[in-house]
């Protein structure tokens, strides 16, 4: 089989509704969210602003398969460099590199943009994508107990970070 070409660039809001389709593929097969509502292209379209970076992994053909997004951490002044961050892939694209090629694509972005930190939490039986998170340079710093309660059931969560050189910002 051969390897499909993988590209990553910022998003736009015209990508918002491929970027919801993958999202709620990630919502269906509760691997990787506590949502349990399907989202839009609308809702999306609200994450766009001029910080915090978004990016899209484009195949060969031309089909966004994936994407990273970051997201506020925290409204204190002293958090400002740091961005909580989500990475979803198409269903059919998993296993394929895509979310690698965006993590790196998104941690460059959020370094440009200034961030000095990235974090997230992930469920802790979602072995893919703590396999991906440290292949990119996160370390785990600990599990939070029953972070959420999914389908009537309590998930623990990992919590994931990676400082990023600030002095490439």
């Amino acid at each position: 089989m051969t390897a499909v070409r993988l590209t990553a660039r910022p998003a736009t809001p015209a990508d918002a509704q491929v970027m919801a389709e993958i999202y709620n593929e990630g919502i269906a097969d509760r691997i990787a969210t506590f949502e349990t509502t399907p989202r839009s292209a609308d809702h999306l379209s609200g994450w766009f602003n001029d910080h915090h970076p978004i990016v899209v992994v484009v195949d060969e053909p031309g089909q966004v398969v994936g994407y990273a997004a970051t997201f506020p951490y925290a409204d204190r002044c002293c958090y400002a460099g740091i961005a909580e961050f989500s990475v979803y892939v198409r269903r059919a694209n998993r296993g394929q590199g895509v979310g690698a090629v965006a993590m790196n694509a998104l941690i460059d972005a959020a370094t440009v943009a200034g961030f000095w930190k990235l974090l997230s939490r992930v469920f802790v039986a979602n072995k893919a994508s703590l396999a991906l998170l440290k292949s990119v340079g996160f370390r785990e710093v600990g599990v939070h107990e029953k972070h959420g309660m999914l389908d009537g059931v309590w998930y623990d969560v990992m919590a994931l970070e990676r400082l990023l050189d600030t002095t490439l910002g």
